[in-house]
């Protein structure tokens, strides 16, 4: 089985400091739709892993988590491309829990759902902790610079073999190019 983990925020729609808390809400990065309707019609089962830690913070409830990502899964649809799972840390940024990345709880779940070894799988994140969780367990990391990228790529200490593009159409291109 041909995997690959997104994060969500920065990488496949428009990140906000003030969190993403309805769909009005959730705009996707230009090309990111037809990139994952790319990655699918190449036989990719896409995953997303994301720490929604507005949840646990009460900036927003599971009904508008739920409704967010039923607009990210109908926008993707128009493109004719699907999200295959959702994992998310629900928890606050203070919380000791082991699914909040940098830790690899999230990661470690899509393995088991998925009976997959994630060695090489590759990863896409904007953030130091997307690229952290996914090298604990061996993936493949790719930092694009949409989101918080540019800034973590400034800021510097990424994991080692960190890949790094302009874009998640960019890091597909690359992908599917066999780069």
């Amino acid at each position: 089985m041909k995997l690959i983990i997104l994060d969500r925020d920065g990488v496949i729609n428009f990140d906000s400091d003030k969190f993403i808390k309805s769909p009005d809400e959730w705009k996707p990065i230009p090309g990111s739709l037809e990139a994952v309707a790319r990655l699918n019609q190449n036989g990719y089962r896409v995953v997303v892993a994301s720490n929604q830690s507005g949840v646990g913070r009460g900036l927003f409830d599971m009904a508008a988590l739920n409704a967010i990502h039923a607009k990210m899964h109908k926008a993707l649809a128009q493109f004719g491309g699907r999200i295959d799972a959702v994992f998310y840390c629900p928890h606050a940024a203070d919380s000791q829990c082991g699914c909040r990345k940098p830790r690899a709880g999230l990661f470690q779940q899509i393995a088991e759902r998925f009976h997959i070894d994630l060695a090489g799988v590759p990863a896409i994140g904007d953030s130091l902790r997307d690229l952290q969780a996914a090298a604990e367990v061996g993936c493949l990391p790719m930092l694009v610079e949409t989101g918080k990228g540019r800034k973590t790529l400034y800021t510097g200490g990424l994991p080692e073999g960190t890949q790094i593009y302009a874009d998640l159409a960019e890091a597909v291109d690359a992908i599917l190019a066999g780069r």
